[in-house]
């Protein structure tokens, strides 16, 4: 009876364990990074925005004032 019960829960925790892998490892397969880098490092989006890096307003003018 012992017997039958550690062997039912051996080949449980393998399926299951077995189980847990190929589902790890397909997901890992199907999620692509949309934004993944060229070959110049580069990544590339695809959102139409304009990136702003720099706004001329008071408070920048009054920082360049007080660092130069």
């Amino acid at each position: 009876m012992k017997q039958n019960r550690r062997e039912f829960l051996k080949k449980t925790l393998k399926a299951t364990t077995a189980a847990t892998a190929l589902t790890a490892t397909s997901l890992i397969a199907s999620s692509k990074m949309p934004n993944d880098a060229d070959g110049n490092g580069v990544v590339k989006g695809k959102s139409n925005k304009k990136e702003v890096l720099y706004r001329k307003t008071q408070m920048w003018e009054q920082y360049y004032k007080v660092a130069y």
